[in-house]
């Protein structure tokens, strides 16, 4: 039977871990209400951007940007998967690499080959474990990231789309909805689709300058 002194020293020892723990959900606590801020803050300029992306779609101009058109048929998509760099975070990079591979099996099922660019050092490790063709990554992104850290590797994704190196360019994330509740997306970036971003208000029309 343990004697009154190691019982004390054992009292002791829990009562500095609990001080630990509690530093350590004020830290987490304190990012996480500082990284929904940057969310919120991020989320109007996205809707923006996509309601602009929905006007061009529906718009009737003389030129059609090679974004807008529909390939006749799909050989190759290209994937880009967004995860975390560390894990402990449940199952938020699990599910979304989750869905990947199922989509990944599906179409290679179908005859179709892709190309990966990889954000997040979880889901680069994943795709490099598949022998997945991963042609380009980021990771170390950290709490704030940047877009100029994103921009060489995306660059690389909507280069291999515009040289028709692939069909089609599809994204993989996790959506964030609340604390306790985040879901794995799959959404098509290229090339646009007017039905799936919704019908514009309104009626718009573009002049595209040459070099624009």
């Amino acid at each position: 039977m343990p004697g009154s002194k190691e019982i004390r020293t054992k009292i002791k020892s829990v009562q500095n871990t609990r001080k630990i723990t509690k530093a350590m959900e004020m830290v987490a606590a304190s990012k996480m209400r500082k990284a929904q801020e940057r969310m919120r803050a991020a989320r109007p300029y996205g809707e923006k951007i996509r309601n602009v992306a929905a006007h061009m779609s529906h718009a009737n101009p003389e030129y059609r940007h090679p974004f807008l058109v529909e390939r006749d048929s799909v050989k190759r998509v290209g994937i880009i998967v967004v995860t975390s760099d560390k894990g402990l975070c449940g199952g938020l990079n699990t599910n979304v690499l989750r869905m990947a591979l199922a989509k990944m099996r599906e179409w290679e099922g179908q005859g179709e080959q892709f190309e990966v660019c990889a954000i997040g050092n979880k889901g680069l490790g994943f795709m490099q474990r598949l022998k997945a063709n991963v042609v380009s990554h980021v990771v170390g992104l950290g709490d704030t990231p940047h877009m100029d850290k994103l921009v060489g590797a995306v660059k690389v994704m909507l280069d291999g789309y515009t040289s028709d190196r692939f069909d089609r360019l599809v994204i993989f994330y996790t959506k964030f909805l609340n604390t306790m509740k985040q879901e794995p997306v799959m959404e098509q970036l290229l090339p646009l689709s007017g039905e799936k971003m919704g019908a514009p208000e309104g009626l718009w029309d573009y002049i595209y300058e040459p070099d624009a």
